[in-house]
């Protein structure tokens, strides 16, 4: 007689298979849910992205460079008034702009995956994936 204060069936089996949703296949642990199940890809987009990003902006940062140096050569300043130094200057503007508002996401993204893997760090079953402290050895993982 179960003394739990659940109503059963009288069948055993019927509680494992209803965990077996919450649980990876591979080795049997509770997979996490709610928005901590996003927090690895959350991570690893944002920290891509944010490279993606840097990148992109120092070879802006290079190529402004480039123009500048390339339209003072001849005597002019690229700090002038002109139509023709405005040009440079703003060539690669919306590039900047949306390189530093796409690198400004990337690093939110990866501060919000790694806070939430952070906060679920200690949850159970997370850590203990069957290491048993017993030391393998080359000729173990061979299968000789």
């Amino acid at each position: 007689m179960d003394d739990s204060g659940r109503e059963t069936n009288g069948t055993q089996d019927a509680e494992p298979e209803a965990d077996i949703a919450g649980r990876d296949a591979a080795d049997d642990r509770p997979r996490p849910h709610g928005p901590g199940r996003y927090a690895r890809p959350a991570l690893v987009a944002g920290l891509v992205i944010a490279v993606v990003c840097a990148a992109l902006l120092v070879i802006i940062f290079f190529l402004d460079s480039f123009n500048a140096t390339v339209y003072s050569v001849g005597g002019k300043d690229v700090q002038a008034a002109t139509d023709e130094a405005r040009s440079i200057r703003e060539s690669y503007a919306a590039a900047r702009i949306g390189g530093i508002t796409f690198l400004v996401i990337g690093l939110a993204l990866a501060a919000a995956g790694g806070f939430l893997l952070y906060r679920d760090r200690s949850a159970p079953g997370r850590n203990d994936a069957g290491d048993d402290g017993e030391d393998v050895d080359f000729e173990d993982l061979g299968g000789q």
